[in-house]
């Protein structure tokens, strides 16, 4: 018996090891995108809305969020959102919250009224979080503790724990914001802004601090579980891990019924980009629902996630469909019915969601254990034909089948029914979309009313730097039909990241607007080039607040390196007699660049001149007149270099002196370009 067991060790090791092999962990197709916000913890009175909803609903620990949602907390109230493994934002009382865009790179966050912070120990690699108030957008790119708090007509904003931000007001002047500092933005049209140090935590603050706690050892879901994965800090609280000798370490939940089974005590809901998406009422319901397997022996469930995976992937959740067309059941669940089962060890999922190409194929993702089909063992990553795909390991589990009347599936509150041996004999696998529409109760976690946050501070307009998400696309595809969205459209202001134009700042990688049609670029000194102005900052700088400017001191103009959003119109032109009125400096002849300031030159400070580098005063070489025995230069046709007659002069070195953000920090921008880029003329 001992030899048995040893050996399917050793079988398990094996698979495990060719799961882990280069090659298994393929690129996520289109389809799978990012692990979607979670609200990880309510306290109080907290409503939820999602649009085409019939009204706003009581919210629900561990529902994932798409763009468009939106969450409002009553008096004494607060509420926690996890948008990233290590990286929370939390409301206070009286605070609307919105969801505005979910993309790869940028978390767009709507906060209209109310105390709203972002505690963020880690962020995901080349991803930001954004807070767009009516007042301004802030972007935050670091890790660092930053409150923002919302009034009538004014922002704060504070940073702590070395975290540094970008405010972008409404009037598009960027402005950096470094550590321990806090800043008042004051109206919207031209907002006034005045920088002092942070303050003092007060009692809210000190809750979040609690919320986060300190970081100490590493805890035992650390040892088994990827960093990249949400919501596995809950398991310690609610379960222990137990080695078993075919799956390895799994964790066995607390305080569950003998007759518990996964995916049980719960319900469905509809996301409009995931689809049919399970939440869970345990309080530990988010990881072992959206990543890893399930597996049952000895008695006892367990989750097991598998070897660790550099970046683990979400599904809405891991368990397979079934339906019975054509044959009665013996339960009372009526016909026609909707079942499903956890997925078992190694068993592919079968999306139900996303494109053609992608839903009701075979698909591992994030998962780096074995892959197990029809209870064999897939050694190479080849194509497997889904329709091949009928036995799944846990239907053998004694009430490890659930069913639900098609009818009432994902619409409320349903009763669950457990299908008995001989019913899921006769149980045929859902390959692909499951043809369920949903309706407006499908988009709710709970059901029941909720307070609405007051109509003036649900229609707030905000600044924001990028449009918002519309998911109206996706819920009139499911048949759903959605109202027109009762708040106006953001403002839109310069992007403080680069929007993927083909046009980079010089600083950071900040992505600069394109020349209009038609206009060409000029060298520094030709004939209708226009002067820069003398408040204008180095170009691709942003005003650093660490310094506070001066009450009533005028701010510069900057954004120079800043992408303009579409939607604005360009500035008018400045009129010819204003150019003429106004004194250019002395340039440097045609193909010789100024220069530019030597690496670590302090940068101008708010509301001052950036000091202007002397121009050089390197002249090209004289031409030498042309030998006669060469005719042709001068002429049509001729090389380039014979052409001109004059040697070309030495460009600018490409190490040109680029200024730093922040003194010596080393923050680059999530692509990998750092620094200015060299000014190219046509």
């Amino acid at each position: 018996m001992g030899g048995k067991r040893l050996a399917t060790t050793a079988l398990a090791l094996l698979v495990a090891l060719v799961g882990r092999a280069p090659g298994v962990g393929a690129a996520i197709p289109r389809g799978a995108g990012p692990t979607p916000p979670r609200l990880s913890f309510a306290d109080g009175e907290v409503s939820f809305w999602r649009p085409g909803a019939e009204d706003w609903a009581p919210a629900k620990v561990n529902t994932p969020l798409a763009a468009g949602d939106s969450l409002y907390t009553g008096d004494n109230a607060n509420l926690e959102l996890q948008v990233g493994p290590a990286a929370f934002l939390r409301a206070g009382a009286g605070t609307e919250l919105g969801v505005e865009s979910l993309e790869s790179d940028l978390q767009q966050f709507k906060l209209t009224a109310g105390h709203a912070a972002v505690d963020a120990r880690r962020l995901p690699q080349g991803q930001a979080i954004e807070v767009d108030t009516p007042n301004g957008a802030f972007t935050i790119e670091r890790p660092g503790y930053y409150r923002i708090d919302v009034d009538q007509d004014r922002t704060t904003f504070s940073t702590r724990r070395g975290g540094q931000a970008t405010l972008t007001p409404a009037n598009g002047e960027a402005t950096d914001v470094g550590p321990d500092k806090q800043v008042v933005l004051e109206g919207s049209d031209t907002p006034q802004l005045t920088a002092n140090a942070a303050p003092d935590p007060d009692e809210w603050d000190r809750w979040n601090l609690d919320r986060s706690g300190h970081e100490g050892g590493p805890s035992p879901s650390a040892r088994y579980v990827s960093p990249e994965v949400t919501g596995a800090e809950d398991l310690d609280r609610n379960g222990d891990w137990r080695e078993t000798p075919r799956y390895g370490h799994v964790w066995v939940p607390h305080d569950v019924p003998p007759d518990w089974a996964p995916y049980s005590t719960g319900r469905w809901i509809f996301d409009p980009n995931y689809g049919w998406t399970w939440v869970d009422d345990a309080p530990w319901g988010w990881a072992p629902y959206h990543y890893g397997r399930w597996v049952y022996g000895d008695g006892f469930w367990g989750w097991a996630p598998g070897p660790v995976v550099v970046a683990p992937v979400y599904a809405p959740a891991l368990v397979s469909f079934f339906g019975a067309p054509g044959v009665g059941v013996s339960v009372g669940v009526g016909f026609p019915f909707v079942s499903w089962v956890a997925l078992g060890f190694g068993e592919p999922v079968i999306p139900w969601w996303g494109p053609v190409g992608f839903a009701g194929r075979c698909w591992w993702g994030g998962w780096g254990g074995p892959r197990i089909v029809n209870n064999v063992v897939i050694q190479h990553n080849t194509y497997v034909n889904v329709r091949n795909v009928t036995v799944f390991q846990n239907t053998h589990v004694h009430n490890a089948v659930i069913g639900v009347n098609r009818d009432h599936f994902g619409r409320g509150h349903v009763e669950h029914v457990r299908l008995a041996a001989a019913d899921v004999q006769r149980l045929r696998p859902i390959h692909g979309h499951l043809g369920v529409k949903p309706t407006p109760a499908s988009l709710v976690p709970k059901e029941g009313h909720a307070i609405r946050p007051p109509q003036a501070v649900h229609a707030r307009p905000v600044v924001a730097t990028r449009p918002p998400q519309d998911p109206s696309h996706h819920l009139r595809a499911a048949g759903l039909n959605p109202p027109s969205s009762a708040t106006p459209p953001p403002r839109l202001v310069h992007a403080p990241r680069s929007q993927g134009g083909g046009h980079q700042a010089s600083l950071g990688g900040r992505a600069t607007p394109p020349p209009p049609p038609g206009a060409e670029r000029r060298r520094p000194g030709q004939a209708g080039a226009r002067p820069a102005p003398p408040s204008q900052h180095t170009r691709g700088e942003r005003p650093d607040v660490g310094q506070p400017r001066p009450h009533g001191t005028p701010q510069a103009p900057t954004g120079a390196g800043r992408a303009r959003a579409p939607e604005r119109p360009a500035p008018p032109a400045v009129p010819r007699h204003t150019e003429r009125a106004r004194p250019a400096p002395p340039s440097p002849p045609s193909g010789v660049e100024r220069s530019r300031p030597a690496p670590g030159a302090s940068r101008p400070q708010l509301g001052a001149p950036p000091p202007r580098a002397p121009h050089e005063r390197a002249y090209a070489p004289r031409p030498r007149p042309a030998p006669r025995e060469k005719p042709h230069q001068g002429q049509p046709g001729a090389p380039p270099s014979a052409r001109r007659g004059t040697p070309r002069p030495p460009r600018a070195s490409a190490a040109s002196a680029r200024p730093e953000r922040f003194g010596a920090s080393a923050w680059a921008h999530p692509t990998g370009q750092r620094g200015p880029t060299r000014r190219r003329h046509a």
